[in-house]
């Protein structure tokens, strides 16, 4: 069982009333860490400290602040198994998510570090004679980073980064669900010497998230949130910060379509359905859930999809590695079993999976003929399914990946890359690839949706936009004319 302590100004400490919570293993049920549960009172300390540390830190040069992020990344990699263990403990997963979530979020540090010196601005010509006008981008204070648990290194990881590349400090406020995978960023971050309160780590109990949150949010030098998670939780980060009026990034949930037209290569379709679909059980937000593919195709298609998931090896991520290990909560099959039962009731078929789950390790489930009336269409799942649904034409493929509440990934395979070009086009979200996974990012892409699935943008000079003020600053350089 592993002890977690808050972050606080670089120092390891108790919650203010001395409280813990608990996080089970999700398959066996013993605790996989205990942790403090910060009160309101522990969340305004740790923003102080962030406040107190941000003139020091904006100030400090681009390459110093590209080396400490840069010497960050390497005391993440070097620690990949210790992070890979937690993960799997905490919840659930395989060890290969762990170490591909190690390396994944060391580029993520590495191509912050790349960005300090990117923090540019421009001469914007003026009417005035004489003036000289710049746009002017610079640090905003402290940036709150709220980060879940899917994928916990990639995204606390995320949430901090840029951030700190840009000149602010930051606060992370970790997933009750993995406080001790979060906890560890902090200390990686901390023992890369990137100064005094630079970074801040809070854990906290689930009942306490809502109260802890605002007054993280409420703090008047937190300046910047950004939020990963589920739509309805980000709903209610987002009214908060209307409250304060704090601008918010919000990446949230997704019900990803992949269009097969009936040119596709359909060997590759699978593949990255495969892939898309029951990568880290199915929770990531960009998972495949949803296959829409043209009729004259769909009995090849759904054939070889069936016997490729049917393949996947299924085990307890703790006795070897496997593709599908453990959801993240016995939650987590009951919804999907549900969704699947009723889809089943409503006319779909399952071609494989689909039996009852003991604990929380489950099979990967197709279920074909499926329609947008459907609750298991039009739902999020975040777990090892996907679905089916039939259609005659282009149009009527587009119109339905744009029928959902979402808009982060989706993908369109067909050997006609100009009209796969179009049709993504027209595809309301984000994230769209053409001939390729739903499930993918790089570390200076910009990463967002639109809907229900949040907006503003992760990764690469679009993540700068996010976490600085633009400044117009003005120098008169000579004689000026007054009216009067």
């Amino acid at each position: 069982m592993e002890h977690v302590q808050l972050l606080i100004g670089d120092r390891d400490v108790s919650a203010r009333n001395s409280a813990t919570f608990d996080r089970p293993n999700p398959i066996s049920g013993d605790v996989a860490s205990r942790a403090a549960a910060a009160t309101p009172e522990d969340a305004k300390a740790a923003a102080d400290a962030a406040a107190k540390a941000f003139p020091k830190w904006s100030a400090l040069g681009p390459n110093e602040r590209r080396a400490r992020l840069n010497k960050a990344a390497d005391l993440l990699e070097a620690r990949s198994a210790q992070f890979a263990t937690l993960m799997l403990a905490e919840t659930g997963c395989t060890m290969g998510w762990g170490h591909f979530n190690v390396h994944f979020g060391a580029m993520l540090l590495r191509e912050a570090a790349a960005m300090t010196t990117q923090v540019t601005g421009e001469v914007v010509p003026s009417d005035v004679p004489g003036m000289m006008a710049m746009a002017f981008r610079q640090p905003v204070g402290v940036v709150l980073g709220i980060a879940p648990w899917n994928a916990p290194v990639i995204l606390g990881v995320r949430a901090v980064a840029m951030p700190l590349a840009c000149g602010n400090t930051v606060v992370l406020k970790a997933s009750e669900i993995c406080p001790a995978t979060h906890r560890l960023i902090g200390t990686v971050l901390k023992e890369a010497g990137l100064g005094e309160g630079v970074v801040n780590v809070i854990t906290h109990d689930a009942k306490d998230a809502a109260a802890v949150s605002e007054a993280l949010i409420a703090h008047p030098m937190v300046r910047r949130v950004n939020f990963t998670g589920s739509s309805r939780v980000g709903k209610l980060v987002a009214q908060t910060c209307a409250k304060y009026l704090k601008p918010v990034l919000l990446e949230l949930g997704g019900k990803a379509p992949l269009i097969v037209l009936d040119d596709a290569d359909i060997d590759a379709a699978v593949s990255a359905t495969v892939f898309g679909a029951f990568a880290n059980q199915g929770q990531i937000c960009m998972s495949t859930e949803r296959v829409i593919v043209q009729e004259k195709v769909a009995d090849e298609f759904a054939q070889k999809l069936a016997k490729r998931v049917a393949q996947l090896p299924v085990g307890d991520p703790r006795e070897g590695e496997f593709v599908l290990g453990s959801v993240v909560a016995r939650s987590t099959v009951d919804r999907v079993e549900k969704l699947v039962s009723e889809a089943v009731a409503q006319g779909a078929k399952v071609l494989t999976g689909g039996e009852k789950a003991k604990g929380t390790i489950m099979k990967g489930i197709v279920v074909d003929h499926v329609t947008p009336q459907m609750a298991l269409f039009r739902e999020e799942s975040f777990g090892p399914q996907v679905s089916i649904t039939r259609v005659k034409t282009v149009d009527e493929a587009v119109a339905l990946a744009n029928d959902t509440e979402y808009g982060l990934s989706a993908a369109v395979f067909t050997r006609d890359l100009v009209k796969g070009i179009e049709i993504a086009k027209r595809i309301e979200s984000g994230i769209c690839h053409v001939n390729s996974p739903t499930v993918q990012d790089e570390a200076q892409m910009p990463f967002g949706g639109m809907k229900n699935s949040g907006y503003g943008r992760f990764g690469g000079k679009a993540g700068i936009n996010e976490f600085t003020e633009l400044r117009w600053i003005t120098v008169q350089v000579g004689p000026r004319h007054y009216p009067f």
